[in-house]
């Protein structure tokens, strides 16, 4: 497969494993973790995808267990997290409301925690979770170049900013801000049009895509699933894999982030590497998700 260098010192797979519903499976154990990692490494998928909020607090240390029982692991793995969110679950149980938090305070803590957690020396990147209204970039910014010195963390991004929000942030930063990971899909695509997509890519930037087959939501839009069905059945692969190749033919370099705990299909996720995905076949996708001919 493919690799992404975002920065001298990190290369991530062009599909990343999403971790996020690692603790809604009825089975966590280590070995069961352990099997879900092999079988993304198998295809060369070699980057995990956690934050510190999911599953309830809980996800980052199912995957420690992991990582704990089976130590050998860590040197084929990247790891991504992210940290901001505070919800009224886990270790956060007594906030009162939920809310971002992007003090110095909150995100050490949530690094040592999440290195902790997860039993890892240095976090390979750390996003920001979520814009926060009431961030002070200066205290953010040299919090997370401090934290960069410190080797905790290796390199630093964001998630779900606004080209503004980005540049905002990068002002008060020495380190370069290496990635966002915001909601794309072939439903979810506003982001080709409102300036996500295109600010990324002037600044040479690949873009991280979650939700690439919309949480589901995709295979109820008849429309859309009309045509790739039939490109499915044309090259004799899966709709999801047809729709994951979309994002993955776009020139920006998307990385999407696949989520699933059934082992058979994190097996197949690399099927979309190996679709055909032409400028016509694009736009043909793309009008159906608009429902309309473009202008």
């Amino acid at each position: 497969m493919d690799r992404i260098t975002l920065s001298d010192d990190l290369s991530i797979s062009r599909i990343v494993y999403g971790m996020w519903r690692l603790g809604d499976d009825a089975n966590t154990s280590p070995t069961h973790v352990q099997a879900k990692i092999e079988a993304c490494l198998e295809q060369g998928i070699t980057t995990m995808d956690q934050a510190d909020i999911y599953g309830g607090y809980m996800a980052e240390e199912i995957l420690g267990e992991c990582l704990s029982a089976a130590p050998a692991l860590k040197d084929k793995i990247e790891i991504v997290t992210k940290c901001d969110i505070v919800a009224p679950a886990g270790r956060h149980s007594g906030a009162r409301v939920k809310y971002y938090d992007t003090s110095r305070a909150h995100i050490e803590a949530s690094v040592d925690a999440s290195l902790r957690l997860m039993d890892v020396d240095a976090i390979d990147l750390l996003l920001i979770h979520r814009p926060d209204p009431f961030m002070d970039a200066h205290e953010t910014g040299e919090t997370l170049d401090d934290l960069v010195a410190a080797g905790k963390v290796k390199t630093v991004g964001v998630s779900n900013f606004r080209p503004w929000d980005w540049n905002l942030l990068q002002s008060a930063m020495k380190n370069p801000l290496v990635t966002n990971q915001i909601e794309l899909s072939v439903i979810a695509h506003d982001g080709f049009v409102n300036g996500d997509v295109a600010d990324l890519q002037m600044k040479g930037v690949s873009p991280m895509a979650w939700s690439p087959l919309a949480g589901g939501e995709l295979f109820a839009n008849e429309a859309v699933m009309k045509v790739l069905n039939q490109i499915a059945e044309d090259q004799e692969t899966d709709t999801g894999a047809v729709a994951v190749a979309w994002l993955l033919a776009h020139p920006a370099k998307i990385v999407p982030v696949m989520g699933t705990n059934n082992l058979s299909r994190i097996a197949r996720i690399s099927d979309a590497t190996r679709v055909a995905m032409d400028r016509e076949t694009w736009y043909e996708i793309y009008t159906a998700a608009l429902g309309r001919e473009v202008a």
